[in-house]
């Protein structure tokens, strides 16, 4: 078989150990693995592109201290969860200007790549990422879903707990949370009527009737191969505490099976990590899908080969669902 020397680029921060099991897979492959972080631009990251006078696609080249990659010679760009752009020698002003271009330059030339896997394409994972859509598209495809609320009424919250409680609040959208300077998680919580007060109006919240489960499920799809794992935790939201949790393999429903991929074909997508709620008659109630989820944490207790089977996707340059 013949070496292919294009590299698979592979976008993300520094600290993202799925990322690296992924990338030392590649290595070990001999596969060439071109890694950095946009939010690295331009401390240590450059790019000059070029189109146009007989030149149909994007040529030219980008560059870390270590690495160069032909933008036209990438077989597939691994985009999971780069830094955002930072310009701290600039003022206020400039520093918003200057990533307005970095993101729309930068950023629309990896988005742009010709002959190129995207495992997923940044601008399919944004579109995926709003709840509202995932659910709407969840819906249209099959899935069961719990009955869902999203306001800034807190009446029409009041109501809605009241109809359907036990009710949970979940966050729309995570963006990054400090306490004391470390990061942290907002948490599913259990919400009563009585609890929904007039600060509900000043924003979007999401409220969704609490699903009476048994354990959770954690679908991750990469290509055409589909990993489900049941969730044992008895927690109301397994993330919070994972030091008891008890993993199982599990056959994915052929129903749900053809949901999952009508979902990513909605969306564009190669890759969605899926969260189910699994109840005591087998009924399988979808959550949410995270185009950029984590899973690396379930490969060791289950056995299951996820990394081999990314590094196979990002290898072959292809993806062949039809």
């Amino acid at each position: 078989m013949t070496h292919d020397p294009r590299p698979v680029a592979a976008v993300t921060n520094d600290d993202d150990p799925t990322a690296d099991f992924v990338i030392a897979e590649l290595h070990d492959r001999g596969v060439p693995v071109v890694r950095f972080d946009s939010g690295h631009f331009p401390a240590t990251l450059s790019c000059s592109a070029r189109i146009g006078g007989g030149t149909a696609r994007w040529q030219g080249s980008i560059a870390t201290p270590t690495r160069i990659a032909d933008l036209d010679g990438i077989r597939a760009l691994y985009y999971r969860r780069p830094s955002g752009f930072a310009f701290p020698h600039l003022d206020e002003q400039n520093a918003r200007f200057a990533a307005a271009q970095a993101r729309y330059g930068l950023g629309g030339v990896l988005v742009s790549l010709p002959n190129c896997l995207y495992v997923n394409h940044p601008n399919r994972i944004g579109d995926a990422e709003y709840k509202p859509a995932g659910l709407a598209a969840a819906a249209a495809c099959g899935f069961t879903l719990p009955p869902t609320l999203i306001t800034n009424r807190p009446d029409d919250a009041r109501a809605f707990v009241k109809e359907h409680g036990p009710v949970i609040f979940k966050p729309l959208s995570v963006p990054l949370y400090l306490v004391d300077g470390e990061a942290q998680t907002v948490l599913v919580d259990q919400v009563d009527a009585d609890e929904i007060d007039d600060g509900v109006a000043g924003t979007m919240h999401l409220f969704q009737a609490r699903v009476d489960k048994v354990a959770d499920v954690r679908v991750t799809v990469i290509g055409e191969r589909v990993f489900a794992v049941r969730i044992d935790s008895g927690l109301l939201d397994w993330r919070t505490d994972y030091r008891t949790h008890t993993y199982t393999p599990v056959e994915t429903p052929p129903d749900v099976e053809r949901a999952l991929f009508a979902y990513l074909r909605h969306f564009g997508l190669v890759f969605g990590a899926f969260d189910f709620t699994l109840s005591a008659g087998d009924e399988w109630t979808f959550i949410e899908c995270n185009p950029s989820g984590q899973w690396a944490w379930m490969e060791p207790p289950t056995g299951l080969p996820m990394t081999a089977a990314l590094a196979d996707l990002l290898e072959r340059g292809t993806h062949d669902r039809t």
